[in-house]
């Protein structure tokens, strides 16, 4: 399969529809470093990656529920059990961090933020390549200042996206996609 027709079939696989296996070590080493060859305006690298596997899924998930509970009192078990849930079904959790220098002299922090963008697209795009499916979520705990600290991120990073990795347990649908005549215009001077 060329790059173009790679791209042209790349679908989101619901994080639920992905199970065992998953990326070996050598698998995720080599997706890891296709993942960062992204531009990268002043060789700043804004942007870190940290896994979540195996027992620590089931754990991140308990301990966002508990604080989900603390957060919201009334809130319903529903949602405390899709907190519980939400990191066990992939066997590979990516967790992509901005590292943003708001005050860099030359790189806006607009363009170190879609460098990290650009990290968490080639990580879905790469899991397709080696046969995975793959979902980039984020979720409340992706904005919320007591959850992001679980990650232990310092004050100059972002909680950008959560790439589930695995194998899909059925096929993923295609979905509408917008006509290129309602979003491609020519600008004429």
């Amino acid at each position: 399969m060329d790059l173009l027709d790679l791209i042209d079939s790349r679908r989101s696989t619901p994080s639920r529809q992905l199970g065992e296996p998953g990326p070996t070590p050598e698998q995720c080493e080599r997706l890891f470093a296709c993942a960062i060859r992204v531009p990268d305006h002043g060789k700043l690298v804004p942007w870190r990656l940290l896994t979540i596997s195996g027992e620590d899924r089931i754990a991140l998930g308990e301990r966002l529920a508990r604080l989900h509970a603390r957060k919201e009192p009334n809130i319903g078990a529903p949602l405390l059990t899709k907190d519980r849930e939400r990191f066990s079904f992939a066997p590979l959790i990516v967790a992509v961090i901005a590292r943003i220098d708001d005050k860099h002299p030359k790189i806006p922090a607009q363009e170190q933020l879609l460098s990290a963008g650009c990290v968490a697209h080639n990580l879905l795009l790469g899991a397709q390549a080696l046969g995975f499916g793959a979902q980039w979520l984020t979720g409340w705990m992706t904005y919320d200042a007591d959850a992001v600290a679980l990650f232990g991120l310092a004050p100059n990073e972002r909680l950008i996206a959560f790439v589930h990795i695995g194998t899909p347990r059925e096929a993923v649908p295609e979905r509408n996609r917008p006509a290129l005549r309602d979003v491609v215009r020519e600008w004429h001077a």
